[in-house]
Formats: C-alpha cells, structure tokens, sequence
C-alpha cells in the first residue's frame, strides 16, 4: 500500500473523533471522569494521589488518598502528556494524545489487514470500518482507554505477524511484552495479554521443526516477553508495594465476591468476603451469571460486531481458522467473555467486556472484508453473482457501518445526552455556598470525580447501604454534605428521597436539578 493511502485513513481517523469532540465539552461518564481527574493531579504535581473517592474497595479511610487503586493509570498518564504540552488543564488538552492515538489506528489496521490478503482494496475497506466503528466511534477520542487498547492490539497483531515469518527475531518477543504490560497499565484484564503472549510461545515451539533453536526457544522468547513486560509494569509494581504492600491494589480483587453491581460502593470493604458471596446462595450466583451471559453475547453481537459486520467477521474466522493470529484472536475473546461472564459479571455486564474487547477490534476489523471476499468468491463459483458485485459489497458494508455510526453517535451524544445524567454539578455547588459550606468541606454525591472536576471540591461516594451507612461514612471522611441524585437514591435511601424531611442526622436543604441536598450533622 502507498504512504498516501496510509496518510488519508490518518486525516480521517483524525477528522471524525475532532468532529464528535465539539458535541462532548465534558468526559461525560464516570470512567472518562475519572482518568481526565487522574491527568489534571500528576499535571499540576500532584502525584498518585486523589482529593475524591469513588470507591471504596481499597480500604481508604480519608482524603486526599492514593489514586488508581481499582482502575490502572495509563489513560491519566496519557491525559497529563496532552496537558503538560499545552500548559493547561481543559478537557480539550487532555484529549490532544488520544485524538492522535484514534488516528493512528485506521492506517494501523490497514497494514495489520494487508498482510492477510496483500490486497490494497481490502486493506482499505479495514481502515474505513476502523474509522466508522459504530459503537466505539464516541469514545475513541476520550480520556478512556478505547483508542489505546485498539492501538496496543493491533500493534500486538502485528508483532505476531511478525513473528509467524520469523519466530527468532528476538526483537517482536520483546515487542509483545512491552504491548502486554503496556495494556496491562491502562487495564487490569491486560494481564491476558502477557498470558497469550507465553501460549503463543509454546503454540510457537510446538510448530518449529529445527530442534537446536526450538530446545531453547520457549524459555528464550517467554523470557523475552517478560522483560518487556517488567520494563513497562515494575515502576507501578514497586509503587503498590510502597503503599499497598502487595503487588497489586486491593480494589480490584474484593470485586469477585460481589453480589450485585451497587456493592461495588460497599461500606466497609472489608464487608465483602468470600463466606458473604457463597451465603448469597447458588441459585443467585447462578441467575446473576446467566443474566452477564445474555448481556455478553449482546455486546459482543452489537458492540465488537458492530451489529453489520458480526456475519462476515464469523465467516473471516472461518476462512482463516488455521491462521495462528485468528487462532489467537479467538482464544483471548473466549477468555474474556468467560472472566467477564463468570468472575465479574457486573462490571463485565456494565461495559467491561466492551471496553477489553477493544483490543481485539483490529481483527475483528480486518476479518470482515476478508469473510465478505470469500462469501462472494464461493458464489462466483457457483455461477451466483459477478466480480463486480464484491466491489459494490464491500462499498456498501462501508456505507451502511458509516450510517449506523452517525446514528450511535447521534443516539448517544443528541438523545441520551453526554454527560447529563449527571446534576448540574456547579449550581449546587453555588447553592451549597450560599447555604453556608465552607472551602474544605466534603460532600457525598454520586459521581465524586465529576464533582471535583466541576467544582474543585473534594467528593466522595455515595455508599452502597442505608442512612446509617451513610453517617458511617461521613464519619469515618468527615464529610459534611449529601448530594442525593435520583439515579443514586437506591432502595434502602428511597425514604430519603422521597420524603426529605424529618430524618434524624440528615438536615434538608432544598432541592436542585432533581437532586435533594442536605447538611448532615454527625457530631
């Protein structure tokens, strides 16, 4: 393929998330939230380190306290970059890297796609549907990890394809593990990376056919891979050490023994235990998996399929199926539909299992004009159709993924609202100072980085439990203020909703925007 194929698909990928980004002057949900407040602390240099709380699971008891205990820190690191180069701490200059990381994947996936087919109009057909990527195409461009996993995945497709021609090229060893602990920084199911990365090694010595290099080839390249990894991963490692003791941040593991989506607010961590999940009982443990298990399989048909091109990504995979890259695709899906299926189904079901996928989009990307190429040659053969009719196919799968972009994009930004399910954040804080809050107090709300980053105060959680838990945590963070939105106003604080008045510790203020305010007095 010509520089100037690669460069248009560039300018492209570049065009439409800048285009979108003029209709999304806020993160506008709590993943985007949080990593754009991560960034704007190690900008000003503040370090690792938070003056909001939206969980609880590492055990925190006060505020300011270490960051990125549950999430991992690639994305704010990226967010910082675009603020450090520009100086300032806008949304709009946090975006600036990952603005260029969107357009480096469509000429990405064009190249991954080219090495499959050697064709130029196939490549391209990949590139475009990278650009139009209809559920992924309003976030790609924000402080998230969507446009990072894509990169890092189709870079580490193509390390692998690298190695396939030359499985003792020491360097694309190395490449994988720097991949692997570079997904690993923006995710913690980046770990399955490093994973593949050894089977790929050993699928790799199971098929060499010289013994004196395949003797020493596994221990070589896993080694290698490993290298890699510890060079992206130590420095993070030794900080958890440093402040957790442990390798890894307590936040993530308490996850897998909850029993519904809200206990991921628990109030003491420490309620969630191995005997409190199995007390839950089999028959709900169950139904809650089965419940994951349908959610999964729609995101997977709607999100990674991108609903039009589910077809003829299942047909790439089973023209390909002896490809050791489609091989390996295909594992590392199965793998993490099972973990975000049966160990953490709540997050899995709630847009984790979209967001890992993101990885696998590259192939998923170059599959499915590949599938639609060898549908239409097998009805050629047949006397069914033309040669040109391919041409017009795949013009038109590029047509109708483009359409349903826009229409995603419309539904998702114009109907839903981008970051409106959230209160308007600044006048209740302005209600809050004209009813008498004072610099440093706290307040508990739903979205706590959402609040700091539109008011700069410190935030914490709602927790998952009563009034009673709550008074617990304000306590235990001397939190002064309840923001109660309708959204979080869970059952056990249904009472508090509906009838603000005359609830001991809870002084009600007003309400705004739809959400109920109170002054909470605990001493």
């Amino acid at each position: 393929m010509s520089f100037r194929a690669y460069f248009i698909l560039f300018l492209l990928g570049l065009a439409l998330p800048v285009i979108f980004a003029q209709f999304q002057p806020m993160p506008g949900y709590l993943d985007s939230d949080y990593y754009f407040a991560g960034g704007i602390q190690l900008a000003t240099s503040k370090g690792f380190t938070e003056p909001y709380l939206w969980n609880y699971l590492d055990g925190s008891t006060s505020l300011p306290h270490p960051s990125h205990s549950y999430w991992m820190p690639l994305a704010s690191i990226v967010a910082a970059l675009g603020m450090w180069l520009t100086g300032q701490t806008t949304y709009a200059s946090a975006r600036l890297v990952f603005f260029l990381i969107a357009a480096l994947v469509p000429p990405l996936i064009a190249a991954l796609a080219y090495t499959f087919s050697q064709r130029r109009d196939l490549a391209v057909t990949s590139g475009l549907l990278a650009i139009f990527s209809v559920y992924s195409a309003p976030f790609v461009g924000v402080t998230d990890n969507f446009g990072l996993f894509m990169l890092f995945g189709g870079l580490y497709f193509f390390a692998v394809t690298k190695l396939m021609n030359d499985p003792t090229r020491a360097r694309n060893w190395l490449i994988l593990g720097l991949l692997s602990g570079l997904m690993t920084l923006s995710r913690s199911d980046g770990l399955l990376w490093l994973a593949l990365t050894f089977l790929f090694a050993a699928r790799n010595l199971q098929l060499a056919t010289r013994t004196p290099p395949s003797a020493f080839r596994f221990p070589y390249s896993i080694s290698l891979a490993f290298l890699g990894f510890l060079l992206v991963m130590s420095p993070w490692y030794a900080r958890n050490l440093n402040v957790y003791g442990t390798l890894m941040a307590p936040g993530g593991s308490r996850a897998l023994w909850l029993q519904n989506y809200d206990q991921t607010f628990t109030y003491p961590a420490t309620l969630l235990t191995r005997e409190s999940f199995l007390a839950y009982g089999w028959d709900n443990i169950l139904a809650d998996r089965l419940w994951a298990l349908n959610m999964n399989l729609q995101s997977g048909f709607a999100a990674h399929g991108a609903i039009i091109l589910f077809p003829f990504i299942i047909a790439g995979i089973i023209y390909y199926r002896k490809d050791e890259r489609v091989k390996l695709a295909g594992l590392a899906w199965l793998i993490l539909f099972f973990v975000m299926t049966f160990l953490f189904p709540f997050a899995g079901a709630r847009g984790a299992f979209f967001h890992a996928g993101a990885a696998l989009q590259p192939m998923w990307w170059t599959l499915a004009p590949l599938g639609l190429e060898e549908i239409l040659l097998s009805l050629r053969r047949r006397n069914i159709g033309k040669d040109q009719n391919r041409v017009v196919f795949r013009s038109a799968l590029v047509m109708v993924a483009m359409i349903l972009t826009f229409y995603v994009v419309y539904l998702r930004i114009f109907t839903l609202g981008w970051g409106e399910t959230d209160a308007d954040y600044p006048a209740v804080e302005q209600f809050l100072v004209e009813n008498g809050i004072e610099k440093n107090d706290i307040v508990i709300v739903r979205n706590a980085p959402g609040y700091y980053l539109q008011t700069g105060r410190s935030a914490i959680t709602i927790p998952y439990g009563s009034e009673q838990t709550i008074i617990q945590v304000a306590e235990q963070f001397d939190a002064d203020y309840l923001i109660l939105e309708p959204e979080a106003a869970l059952k056990p604080l249904q009472s508090l909703m509906n009838e603000p008045e005359g609830h001991k510790n809870f002084i009600y203020l007003g309400e705004l925007d739809g959400a109920r305010l109170f002054k909470l007095e605990i001493k």
